[in-house]
């Protein structure tokens, strides 16, 4: 699949959601971000573990970062998951190392709306919403990650 224009994803459960995120995992590269908006428990977290054990091992444990604001994963590319849930402003996203994770690796971001205009330009933005018994997700790619293409 490419990533030309918006494209929505019919996801029938938690299942889909994972497999979604796995599915991204080898189209990802470091210095890309990707956004994960959605209310809570939209599927934001089961969609980055799908994706982190992709790139590590299928038994990693891939808590949520809630509380610890973020995660780190020893991964090719390296990834930090952050979840910016509880932060004030974006200035505290950078106190915790946003900019430097994209330096070496690539992130996941939950909550990114909390960056305000401060998005990465190599992003893909994923909203997850309810839809019907199960979920879609859109995905809007930005920057590079506009015509990459990805497993279906």
């Amino acid at each position: 699949m490419i990533l030309d224009a918006p494209i929505e994803i019919g996801l029938a459960d938690a299942e889909a959601t994972s497999a979604l995120g796995a599915r991204l995992a080898p189209a990802l590269r470091a210095g890309d971000a990707i956004l994960l908006t959605g209310g809570l428990g939209a599927g934001k977290s089961t969609l980055a573990r799908g994706l982190i054990r992709a790139l590590t091992s299928p038994e990693e444990d891939v808590p949520s970062p809630t509380f610890t604001l973020v995660q780190f994963y020893e991964s090719e590319p390296p990834v930090a998951h952050f979840d910016l849930y509880r932060l004030e402003s974006a200035d505290e996203a950078f106190e915790i190392g946003l900019d430097e994770a994209l330096d070496v690796g690539a992130v996941l971001v939950e909550w990114p709306q909390r960056l305000g205009a401060r998005l990465p330009p190599d992003r893909l933005d994923i909203d997850l919403a309810e839809q019907g018994a199960g979920r879609v997700a859109r995905l809007v790619p930005h920057g590079s990650w506009k015509g990459r293409a990805f497993g279906v």
